[in-house]
Formats: structure tokens, sequence, C-alpha cells
């Protein structure tokens, strides 16, 4: 398989109206993704990994018992991560469809709590990592944070929608303001109808 640097689906400047600056995406996709992406295939390349799919890659070189993960991993997983994040954003206003509308209220109580709950997984994560709302292997909804790469995949759970807290993913235009950030992700920029699919 290769692991190339997938076109944004808006332009740079798409998104700026909601929060997410052309610079932004310009850092984050071109250069932070990218570099993901070449990472990932030198790494597999003349490995047991070659021709191996990027979901084979991240859940074998999980290792759920290490303090840090392998290079391999790290850059697998957050290639995955970023190819995900980019189709979950979209601009101008997405509609929440009702069926998502309606798994959400009964899983969390109401929308508002559900971001309360997915702003608060992401804020309180420390240091880097990701915020998400999962289906797990039984079928009901959770919100999880993960640290560093690490993703739903390695623990078999579906990912429905994901927020890079890494601070490349919001210090031009929030600086450190990260509850900001995510509460701006969830009003402004996330794609309800690519979540729902995700279902």
């Amino acid at each position: 398989m290769a692991f190339e640097l997938p076109d944004l689906p808006y332009s740079h400047d798409a998104l700026a109206d909601d929060g997410m600056s052309r610079e932004t995406l310009e850092y984050h996709h071109d250069i932070h993704h990218k570099a993901y992406a070449d990472k990932t295939a030198d790494m597999v390349k003349g490995s047991e990994w070659e021709g191996k799919s990027i979901e084979d890659i991240v859940k074998g070189t999980y290792d759920k018992g290490a303090v840090a993960q392998s290079g391999l991993f790290n850059n697998a997983s957050q290639y995955w991560n970023h190819c995900q994040f980019w189709e979950m954003m979209s601009p101008g206003e997405s509609k929440m469809p009702s069926e998502l509308e309606t798994a959400l209220t009964d899983s969390f109580g109401s929308i508002d709590k559900f971001k309360d709950e997915f702003s608060t997984a992401g804020g309180g994560q420390f240091g880097s990592g990701w915020a998400w709302l999962v289906k797990d292997g039984d079928g009901s909804l959770k919100v999880t944070s993960t640290e560093n790469g690490v993703n739903p995949l390695c623990f078999g759970q579906t990912a429905l929608l994901g927020c890079d807290v890494w601070e490349h993913s919001y210090y031009i235009d929030f600086r450190n303001k990260r509850p900001a950030y995510l509460s701006n992700f969830l009003d402004k920029l996330v794609n309800w109808e690519n979540v729902a699919s995700r279902m």
C-alpha cells in the first residue's frame, strides 16, 4: 500500500471563517501530515509490514504494555488519524442527521452533555493526544481520549469523531486556549454527516 498525503477535501482557506486558518492547514496538513506519510512509507519498505493496510499496521504495531510506542506505530497511527480528521470537518454549517442526534442523546443525555464530555476529554488530555467519540465493540457510544498517536483501532473501536489536541492543531489560531479550540471544533467545524456515516 502506498502511504501518500491525501488532498484536503476542501481548500486551505475553506475553514478560515470557522476558526481554522489557512496557515494552520498549511502547517498541519502540508508539513505534519506529510511527514507522517513519508516516514511510514520509509519504515514499511522492506519490512514485514510492506503491502499491509494502514489499519493492519496500526493494530499490529501497537504495544499495549509499552511506556512509549515504536516509531513505526507513531507515524502510521498519526498518518491514519489525520486521514480521518480532515474528513471529519467541513466548511460551512453541517446539520446533524437525526439518527446521530438520537444516538448521542440516548448515550449521553443530550447533545450539550455529549459536547461537554468530549470537550472535557480533550481539554484534560495531558500533553499531546486526541479526543474521540467511538462506537465500542458492543455497539455503545463512548467518549475517550488517547495519548500521542494512539487511536480507537488499538482497542477494537470504531472512530466516529476525533479531534487532534496536539498543539500544532490549534496554537496558530487559539494559542494556548485548548478549551476554546475544542468548543469551536464542535460548534463550527465538525462534518456531522461524516460522523453519522461511520456509525
